[in-house]
């Protein structure tokens, strides 16, 4: 496995988050924009349980280099 090309999910049951590390530029928009879910210090860092899949998704879209996306979870 490669640590510099990781992509991880986290899902609220609703919405899952995917981060890719390797896009990912530290812009800390998500960080900035939603506190409750994004905790760059913690393990695990995304804690998508913490907040609604609206503000996910706005939060998400905000990603200035794309290593945030989502997709929504079939019911």
């Amino acid at each position: 496995m490669d640590a510099t090309d990781l992509t991880k999910e986290y899902s609220n049951g609703e919405v899952t988050i995917v981060w890719k590390n390797s896009l990912c530029k530290h812009a800390a928009e998500c960080v900035k924009n939603n506190p409750e879910v994004f905790h760059p210090k913690e393990k695990p860092w995304i804690i998508p349980e913490n907040s609604t899949t609206d503000k996910i998704i706005t939060t998400v879209n905000k990603c200035p280099s794309g290593a945030l996306t989502y997709y929504l979870n079939k019911k």
